[in-house]
């Protein structure tokens, strides 16, 4: 108990020190740029259109809704971060029937007993925190249209169960299902062979080395499923009544299956995987009255 409360009140100062970070995440994933693209210089030198970075998009918000601004969402963020931390530990201290079962079915770099623990804890703190998670990405993206539907997790509660039932709740879940378990996966995977075939026992440091290697290796499996976040985020405030779901930043998408289709033909699928070194989308013409590219 003692470990899950100091994991709980880690894990709230975090959100609260990276919550305007993921802000301007969100506004760059559901395709708002506020701010023209400037001209600058690469690493190598050479001058190139560049769009405005964290910061510059950072002053911008402060600059329109004060420093408060930038923590937009935070309320229903820290209830996910807490509840998610809660649901993940007591699963994980609960025995899985079938991690053993897999374990032996399944390559032990794909699904070992405790990588199938690891991802029925997370899938059902996934699963419960998921309303949480809409009601997060709604009180963001009402930064576009300058709405106040979304004011508050009581209120926003109301508001969805009125307008879409239980199923507006869990609009985005499966394809954030999907990059969780996908990322679990290959992070694993990349760590058992690098582990294994990379990193001999006798050598000093392993341990180190070892944790080094489980870092990198989550790194890149977070950067191989980013599109997954990208569609499940924007189709959590698809078509919800708010400017930043509906045209002209985004059609309404019958299933996130049209929404993974229609960012891969745009050529949009890393949109908002980098905020300080942002080039200029090839192709793209930015429209000053919409902010936005097309």
């Amino acid at each position: 108990m003692a470990d899950t409360c100091a994991q709980v009140l880690l894990g709230t100062g975090l959100t609260v020190l990276s919550h305007p970070i993921l802000y301007i995440k969100v506004l760059v994933q559901a395709g708002h740029e506020p701010l023209p693209p400037t001209l600058g210089r690469n690493l190598f030198g050479r001058p190139v259109y560049q769009l405005p970075g964290v910061f510059a998009y950072a002053k911008h918000i402060v600059k329109i809704d004060g420093k408060a601004g930038l923590f937009a969402g935070l309320a229903p963020r820290l209830c996910a971060g807490t509840v998610g931390t809660l649901v993940h530990s007591r699963v994980l201290e609960r025995r899985v029937p079938s991690a053993s079962v897999l374990g032996l079915l399944t390559p032990r770099c794909l699904l070992s007993p405790q990588t199938t623990r690891e991802m029925v804890a997370r899938s059902c703190a996934t699963i419960v925190t998921h309303p949480f998670h809409v009601i997060t990405l709604r009180c963001m993206v009402q930064f576009i249209g300058r709405e106040t539907k979304y004011c508050g997790v009581f209120d926003s509660v109301v508001t969805i169960y009125k307008e879409e039932g239980i199923l507006g709740f869990f609009a985005g879940l499966i394809p954030r299902l999907l990059g969780d378990v996908l990322s679990l996966w290959i992070c694993n995977m990349l760590a058992h062979f690098i582990n294994t075939y990379a990193i001999d026992d006798s050598m000093s440091h392993t341990g180190e080395i070892k944790n080094c290697s489980q870092a990198l290796t989550g790194f890149f499996a977070s950067m191989l499923t980013y599109p997954f976040v990208l569609v499940s985020n924007l189709m959590a405030v698809n078509d919800c009544g708010l400017a930043g779901g509906l045209p002209p930043y985004a059609p309404a998408y019958p299933t996130w299956v049209d929404c993974w289709r229609h960012l891969s033909r745009e050529g949009n699928m890393s949109r908002g995987n980098s905020l300080f070194f942002r080039k200029l989308p090839a192709g793209k013409t930015y429209i000053i009255d919409q902010k936005r590219f097309f």
